[in-house]
């Protein structure tokens, strides 16, 4: 005989089932909403931005356009966070001496700091002399072209790291002044000699750092890597390499990361590194020769001596970013916002300290937000990037940067460091093929497989590169039309 049904089974599978369907349609949510949660935390900071900006400045006349300006203002601190940074973090990230975590709070604290405390407080209102200042004289039409500008180069930035190409801000913000400067005023209100020297820099800072870096990495295998006992090595040379490190990154610091705090000529920089530099290689010397004890003779060894100082560098590259960089997002909203007050455009003008935070938290935010996309790209997907190659482009990126000052080269510190990737990836394709050369039994490889092989991914290489080439036009001519929307709308008057 046959036990009774028990009554309420049924009533429990059908719970089970409606349990089921109710907790697919919550993971289907969550999935969906996800690619959400960013865009919505930035729109609720430019949202912050504007209440807050509404509350300091009050009903006093233009507020609504200094509240515009403000709001856009932050939308390029996101972008740039978002885009630019990765140059920094992101050789750190790809050879593992950080975790993509721990590269955000350090990238986010040392661009903060850099921001608030070193900062640049004066910046030219027409962008380092791109127009003629008496072509955009009328205050509406000054502002207006400033707002096409910063407008223009966020829009910009936006889509290019959506596409995964790491661009020039700097670059992105001075062709939406040209392309303003034009629509306002013609082609002759252009200086094109400054153009040039710009136009000349996509050139000269990735070449530049593709080479230096190569050079440092053919040092290091030279030195430390084809060695027979690697440790020993390491022993002798890590520690002139880290001292080199400190010293060019004190160069570096004092050139540009604390020029509001105290200004140095660039023979008073050279000098003030190499104080820290030898001192600080010979203090590293028991410092390493304690790490490498009970190492094994292998490269993945190496990476615990080069992690520190790579950490350290990428820190004080994000703190000289944050100090100098910050000035492309809020150089000019600082220009709007004296034209309302002021009547005017100026020369130079002194950005508030309440603009400042604005660039500062912004940068941050959009670091923490859409950072990890790019940091990838760069770290990883571009080239494979150990300690000691990311050590290489970071000691690169420092090291252009002072040979520009000296030579009063304008330089971008984006293209620099990606120079650098692909020159330390570029030279171990070179380094293959010549041992590839030397041996008979790889060299009868088919060209398909021997190109397979190759160490530079050639599609982030195109793409990369196209954005670079159409960053300035691309951006002037985006600010050129939403210059003539501005006037169309608000007047000329």
């Amino acid at each position: 005989m046959s036990a009774p049904a028990d009554p309420n089974a049924k009533g429990i599978k059908t719970l089970d089932k409606d349990l089921g369907r109710i907790s697919l349609m919550e993971q289907a949510l969550v999935f969906t909403a996800r690619p959400l949660i960013a865009p919505g935390l930035a729109l609720a900071f430019l949202a912050l931005v504007a209440i807050v900006v509404t509350g300091f400045i009050g009903a006093q006349p233009g507020a609504l356009v200094v509240i515009a300006a403000a709001v856009i203002g932050g939308y390029m601190a996101l972008n740039i966070g978002a885009n630019d940074v990765a140059n920094n973090m992101g050789p750190a990230v790809g050879a593992n001496a950080v975790t993509l975590g721990g590269a955000l709070v350090i990238a986010a604290i040392c661009e903060t700091a850099g921001a608030l405390l070193a900062g640049g407080d004066v910046v030219g209102t027409v962008s380092r002399g791109i127009i003629a200042p008496e072509s955009v004289a009328a205050p509406r039409i000054f502002i207006w072209a400033m707002m096409a500008a910063l407008l223009a180069g966020a829009l910009w930035i936006n889509l290019a790291t959506w596409l995964g190409a790491p661009v020039s801000t700097t670059h992105s913000i001075v062709g939406g002044v040209m392309g303003a400067g034009i629509a306002a005023a013609g082609f002759t209100a252009v200086n094109w000699v400054t153009m040039s020297a710009i136009a000349a820099s996509w050139v000269i800072s990735p070449v530049l750092g593709g080479v230096i870096a190569a050079l440092f990495l053919a040092f290091i295998n030279d030195r430390i890597i084809y060695r027979d006992d690697k440790i020993a090595a390491a022993r002798t040379w890590v520690p002139v390499l880290i001292g080199v490190m400190g010293g060019v990154f004190v160069t570096y610091m004092a050139l540009k990361g604390i020029s509001r705090i105290i200004s140095f000529s660039l023979s008073e920089s050279v000098m003030i590194g190499i104080a820290v530099g030898v001192p600080l290689g010979l203090v590293m010397r028991p410092v390493i020769r304690h790490q490498a004890r009970g190492l094994e003779n292998r490269n993945k060894s190496l990476k615990t001596l080069f992690a520190i100082p790579l950490v350290f560098s990428a820190a004080l590259l994000s703190f000289a970013h944050g100090a100098n960089d910050v000035a492309n997002a809020v150089g000019p909203l600082a220009a709007i916002v004296h034209a309302v007050q002021e009547g005017g455009a100026a020369e130079q003008v002194v950005i508030p300290l309440w603009v400042m935070v604005i660039g500062a938290v912004g940068l941050s935010f959009g670091l923490v937000l859409f950072g990890p996309k790019l940091i990838n790209i760069v770290g990883s997907e571009i080239t494979r990037l150990n300690a000691m190659r990311a050590y290489c482009v970071a000691l690169a990126a420092a090291v252009v940067v002072i040979i520009a000052s000296w030579l009063g080269l304008p330089v971008s510190s984006t293209h620099i460091a990606i120079g650098g990737i692909f020159g330390v990836g570029f030279y171990r394709e070179w380094y293959h093929e010549k041992v590839l050369k030397e041996n008979r039994e790889m060299s009868a490889l088919p060209v398909e497989e021997r190109t397979r092989r190759k160490v530079v991914r050639r599609v982030h290489l195109l793409t990369i590169l196209a954005a670079w080439v159409v960053t300035v036009p691309a951006a002037a001519t985006l600010s050129g039309i939403l210059f003539l929307i501005l006037v169309a709308v608000g007047g000329a008057g």
